[in-house]
């Protein structure tokens, strides 16, 4: 994989920081300075707990070196940057316990930076830096808790502001340089095939392909991962973190997120810790500990039911993000009404890939998928026939049934650059009078711009349903409540895929087949 562009990236940075202010103050010399992220431990003890760089320091340096930090200097925003990093030294008594930082020299070969020096040099270089260029304006991220806080700034009388730089790399990370799409491409790959290995293992499970549990219990040694059935929403996410592992991805590029049954109505579920349905459905009930099975004459029989699957891993910092519903239960295929409403979901997200391409406004898309699910519910009779669409649309009764956004920018962040990716004020967004669309269709999303090549974005639209959002529209007048009751135990489905905007349309990097005939193919251990 290609060295990690930091130069190309501070570049595109000052340019960015230039279109924040008068052409008096682009000339002026500029200095960025960064603090890395830090080794954390839990809580009041000695245990480490995982490393992961803080994004915007990698984004300008690619080093995930702990306890880093980096000096950026340029004589004006349109000029080139000096980038010297600076890394701490090994410390001889922690070399029993910890892997030591790299040394200047190794660490010099590997990133793409003027040079290399140990934080013990940060001052002095800092110091020489602004006498140099006296009249520099200093930028340093928000001091908050969001951030590493960088070494106090102490030379002459600086006043480092930190109104700009953030604004600017967010503006700047928003479209991809070749070495990022790289980077993200390699990670859905990996997590592609993670969703994979779990429905296979689901499929092997339906197929009677393992050796009974009794069985293993008699070679008195723990199952073996070949041995492994999939009957909790822990072991699902168990499969699919090993995958990744296995193939040398760290990180997680968040929480994943594996619903059973009804509980795949709520959005962010991450307890990830209960069985699958073995019983009568019943509404989702989230206290972690509650029990969920029902074993019934001695025998058990998994009830038809979906499992819902948000997770993705991250490779060199760079993030994933991909959804799949799959059956568990009736053979590994879905009911009647699963099966409905996934196709519907898919018929969404199909409707919103092909749309995709520069200039096309990200709210358009949201849009797109409601009139998709509007017509698919008088299809299948949830809302009555006969209501035109943009009554319909007007009234916003489809947001009880897809309430988020459609999707958001990717990329060192799984829901990337907030404030590039829907900034305040946009003047982007003009509701026109004469489009119909009920407001609460853009609350949630996270990305609200036009599309620009280079651009990485989630297409992930969804059906839910889910008691709190369904209590608003108990008494709507376009619901049929009978034919509604019959598609509430489906729960949740979501697909969501990962796409580069290209020049000319969009590629999909997400590798994983979401068609019904191969999930279930799949997931009944047929394929």
């Amino acid at each position: 994989m290609m060295v990690y562009p930091a130069r190309e990236h501070a570049r595109k940075t000052l340019q960015k920081l230039a279109e924040l202010f008068p052409t008096e103050e682009q000339n002026k010399p500029h200095i960025i300075v960064l603090a890395g992220s830090a080794t954390p431990y839990r809580n009041d003890t000695d245990r480490e707990l995982h490393f992961r760089q803080e994004s915007n320091f990698f984004y300008l340096t690619g080093c995930s070196i702990p306890s880093s930090l980096v000096l950026l200097t340029a004589s004006s925003a349109t000029s080139d940057p000096v980038i010297s990093l600076f890394i701490p030294d090994a410390d001889p008594a922690d070399l029993m316990w910890s892997i030591p930082p790299p040394s200047i020299s190794a660490a010099r070969e590997t990133h793409d930076v003027a040079d290399v020096l140990y934080t013990t040099s940060f001052a002095s270089s800092f110091a020489s830096a602004l006498a140099a260029a006296p009249t520099a304006l200093v930028h340093t991220l928000p001091q908050t808790s969001q951030f590493p806080a960088p070494p106090p700034l102490s030379a002459g009388a600086v006043s480092p502001s930190e109104a700009y730089l953030l604004r600017a790399l967010h503006r700047a990370r928003l479209t991809k340089s070749d070495a990022e799409i790289q980077r993200i491409r390699r990670a859905n790959e990996i997590s592609s095939r993670a969703h994979e290995v779990v429905m296979r293992v689901l499929g092997i499970g339906v197929r009677g392909a393992l050796a009974s549990q009794e069985a293993v219990a008699a070679r008195r040694h723990p199952p073996l991962p070949g041995e492994w059935l999939i009957e909790r929403e822990a072991e699902a996410e168990a499969i699919f973190i090993a995958s990744c592992r296995r193939e040398g991805a760290v990180h997680q590029a968040y929480l994943p997120i594996v619903a059973a049954s009804t509980r795949a109505a709520t959005l962010h579920y991450c307890c990830n810790d209960r069985e699958f349905a073995w019983g009568p459905l019943a509404m989702p009930n989230h206290a972690n500990r509650a029990p969920f099975t029902c074993e019934a004459q001695g025998s058990r029989q998994l009830l038809p039911q979906v499992l819902l699957i948000d997770a993705g891993c991250e490779w060199d910092n760079y993030a994933s993000d991909i959804t799949r519903t799959m059956p568990v239960g009736n053979g590994g295929k879905f009911t009647q009404e699963a099966r409905a409403i996934y196709e519907l979901v898919l018929e969404m997200q199909t409707a919103s890939l092909e749309a995709l391409k520069p200039g096309l406004h990200w709210d358009a898309v949201q849009l797109l998928c409601h009139r998709t699910l509007l017509r698919g519910f008088q299809k299948l009779g949830i809302f009555r026939a006969g209501t035109e669409e943009a009554t319909l649309l007007v009234s916003g009764v489809s947001a009880a049934f897809f309430p988020h956004g459609v999707g958001h920018s990717l990329g060192l962040d799984v829901h990337d650059v907030p404030s590039a990716s829907k900034p305040m004020p946009n003047p982007t967004v003009v509701r026109d009078s004469a489009e119909p669309g009920h407001e609460k269709f853009y609350d949630y999303l996270r990305l609200r711009l036009p599309l620009e090549a280079g651009m990485v974005v989630t297409v992930e639209p969804g059906i839910y349903f889910h008691q709190h959002l369904l209590a608003g529209v108990r008494n709507s007048e376009f619901i049929d409540h009978e034919v509604l009751s019959r598609y509430e135990p489906v729960g949740g489905v979501r697909i969501e895929d990962v796409m580069l905007i290209t020049p000319d349309g969009a590629e999909n990097f997400t590798t994983v087949r979401s068609d019904v005939e191969w999930v279930e193919g799949v997931c009944s251990g047929k394929l």
